[in-house]
């Protein structure tokens, strides 16, 4: 085509058309070939009793991504909801995406860990099993979870490594029980200790993200390497500020949206795909709405941290330095 005509053209389509509206299920790739929907259901502190009912009328509102975790203690009741709405055919099983992960005490028992969460999930496979957290935790210490010394710090597995634990997860995609593996919670440090040794590299990197804490800097080395990131506490943390912000109101008032629409859409914006978690209703079909947020909406967000400094709000005492730049 004549690069004048093709300029000419290009200047007349409608802005609708060059940058859609981003959806809820709108596929963003991983590095496997398979996609990933850009909105899912998290279920961390999900109340029990109330994990099952959400995640069926999630799933029956269009979410076809929902997040899990043995660590959670709720996989069974999301089990249920899966066994319902698959019952119903509400949805078939391969237009599902479900993500669990490798809690820290089965870091020598990957396997183990996997099936676990296969058995209270009801199902054959996950999409996408995730290192929760690169520290391993001893096995067989006084809590089955969070195993602790008397004086209170974390008892750690010192005779293995997450190298190690990555080693084992690599041998579970030709097993069919996970169709993609990844990390969470890795900082540069620890991706820079990790890649070099992979003969499968991670395909998402699943991390606290929003305006308070952005990460820029894993956000860059992740896409460099086709890391994919999905962002949780979009929202920055119960009770949090961020959705009073100034700037966040303000570019809600743009797009007449609502505060948490505005905090969803700037990792969709970004290329990763975003968690919220919500039991209620109302909620959990409110942040179905995503909205396209341009450039001067992602500088001023971005110029949150900038002027207020960095809020992280999830950081377990383990006694290890992560290696995120805001705790050193």
């Amino acid at each position: 085509m004549n690069p004048t005509l093709s300029k000419f053209m290009l200047a007349r389509t409608p802005d609708r058309i060059l940058h859609p509206t981003p959806t809820m299920n709108t596929p963003l790739p991983l590095n496997t070939g398979a996609t990933i929907p850009a909105l899912g259901l998290g279920t961390w502190q999900s109340e029990p009793g109330q994990v099952k009912a959400a995640v069926v009328h999630a799933i029956e509102s269009g979410y076809r991504h929902i997040d899990c975790a043995f660590c959670y203690q709720n996989e069974d009741e999301v089990g249920e909801a899966l066994k319902e709405v698959l019952a119903k055919k509400v949805v078939k099983r391969e237009e599902l995406f479900i993500t669990t992960k490798l809690w820290c005490t089965f870091h020598t028992r990957v396997e183990e860990g996997l099936g676990k969460s296969l058995k209270a999930l009801g199902l054959d496979y996950v999409d996408l099993f995730l290192v929760h957290w690169p520290v391993p935790m001893n096995p067989k210490g006084n809590h089955p979870l969070f195993p602790k010394f008397p004086d209170g710090s974390r008892d750690l597995d010192k005779s293995t490594t997450h190298i190690d634990t990555w080693k084992s997860m690599e041998k579970l995609p030709e097993t069919g029980k996970a169709k993609a593996i990844g990390v969470a919670n890795y900082s540069v440090k620890f991706l820079e200790e990790l890649l070099p040794t992979t003969t499968i590299t991670p395909a998402v990197n699943q991390i606290e993200n929003h305006p308070y804490l952005p990460q820029q800097e894993i956000v860059d080395f992740c896409k460099g390497k086709g890391i994919h990131i999905t962002a949780y506490s979009p929202l920055g943390s119960t009770g949090s500020p961020l959705m009073k912000e100034e700037v966040v109101i303000e570019v809600a008032k743009k797009h007449s949206v609502e505060p948490g629409t505005v905090l969803l859409s700037y990792h969709v914006a970004r290329g990763s795909s975003v968690l919220a978690k919500s039991v209620t209703p109302a909620r959990i079909e409110s942040n179905r709405k995503l909205t396209t947020l341009d450039a001067d909406d992602m500088e001023k967000l971005e110029g949150i941290s900038k002027a207020k400094g960095f809020t992280r709000f999830v950081y377990p005492a383990f006694g290890v330095n992560m290696g995120f730049p805001d705790k050193q």
